[in-house]
């Protein structure tokens, strides 16, 4: 599938989220999301990530934007993940790649010499019309989370 672009609609997937009810992107028409791709519950990036989103989310939902975390992981280690640190935003759980798939953050990756398929830690910023205003790719935790934010309160100005 080629990778998205800036510009291009946002694919409409539902799945499952934490606390078992299902969540699709069609739920935020109308509003700006945050959508993070991250590679795994409660490990260090992935939280630190997590918890600095649920730190902004009170106060972006007020400017008409909201977020949403997205990983592999199973709703019952969402559930977990969400209660263990607190969070403030929804978690959806993509078990089958679908999603993963379509937005092109299923990658090859290489640890200490060896290669495997996992989750590129990414994030787009869809505008209210569904249409994607940012892409960043490959991304980098510290700071991350700032600039995206800065960047959804500038686009939702």
């Amino acid at each position: 599938m080629p990778a998205l672009s800036i510009g291009d609609t946002a694919p409409d997937v539902t799945m499952p989220r934490d606390g078992g009810e299902d969540i699709s992107l069609s739920d935020f028409k109308g509003h700006y999301l945050i959508l993070y791709f991250y590679p795994k519950d409660d490990t260090p990036g992935c939280t630190t990530e997590a918890i600095g989103f649920s730190a902004h989310a009170k106060s972006l939902k007020v400017k008409n934007i909201h977020i949403l975390g997205v990983s592999k992981d199973k709703v019952a280690k969402h559930d977990k993940f969400v209660a263990k640190h607190d969070l403030t935003i929804p978690l959806g759980s993509d078990a089958e790649g679908d999603m993963i798939e379509r937005y092109g953050v299923w990658v090859e990756k290489s640890m200490y010499g060896k290669t495997y398929m996992g989750i590129e830690r990414s994030t787009f910023l869809i505008d209210p019309n569904g249409k994607i205003l940012e892409i960043w790719r490959k991304v980098r935790v510290k700071g991350h989370v700032d600039a995206v934010v800065d960047a959804a309160i500038e686009a939702a100005a």
